[in-house]
């Protein structure tokens, strides 16, 4: 099979594998759902960037002295059935780049990423992605066992946090607005301010 060096070479209609993904020598930004390939949007706003940055700066302090670690995109993170056992390269079919993950099991952590679910998703919506954060992530973060996931609206200056039940189905635990405090169920201690969050440069 002849070397690909350009996202043109790619058969959007062809389901890949994650053996695929990382022969694919080229620099565009790209997701793979069920074998999909999926392009990521233009770079974010900044104000998608101040938002992400914040949120990192809050989680990484909150974080550096324990065994959880905090990762932001672009990082790979490799997702299939929960109910499966870590598979091999080429029997994955789903790559995504969250915004932000929250992980605190070492062994699912490899050179290339994060082969197995996060403990803690965090996407910032943009037009761009809005649909599939709300949708399809969603359902994939529920399948393979993303035990929490926090859909960021930035222009509401919102926060919609998901949390798996007992049977592995997300339930809305709360909905919070600038001004409030938010707080992780897998982490209760961290206050994540959303004044903080959403602070960004005066117009």
């Amino acid at each position: 099979m002849s070397e690909i060096t350009e996202l043109s070479q790619l058969d959007l209609n062809r389901t890949y594998s994650y053996a695929d993904y990382i022969t694919w020598k080229f620099d565009d930004a790209l997701e793979l759902i069920k074998g999909k390939v999926m392009l990521m949007s233009p770079a974010p706003n900044v104000y998608h960037q101040d938002i992400a940055t914040n949120l990192t700066a809050l989680l990484h302090n909150f974080f550096k002295d324990k065994k959880c670690r905090v990762y932001v995109a672009p990082f790979d993170v490799r997702l299939y059935d929960r109910k499966k056992s870590m598979l091999a390269s080429q029997d994955i079919h789903t790559v995504v780049q969250p915004d932000l993950c929250v992980i605190c099991q070492p062994e699912i952590l490899d050179k290339q990423g994060c082969n197995g679910a996060p403990d803690w998703i965090i996407e910032i919506l943009s037009k761009g992605t809005a649909k599939r954060d709300i949708t399809i992530k969603y359902e994939l973060y529920q399948q393979s066992g993303v035990s929490e996931y926090w859909l960021v609206y930035p222009e509401e200056q919102t926060v919609h946090q998901f949390v798996l039940d007992e049977k592995g189905c997300y339930q809305l635990k709360q909905m919070y607005t600038e001004g409030d405090i938010a707080r992780p169920q897998l982490f209760p201690e961290l206050g994540v301010e959303l004044t903080e969050v959403f602070a960004t440069w005066p117009e």
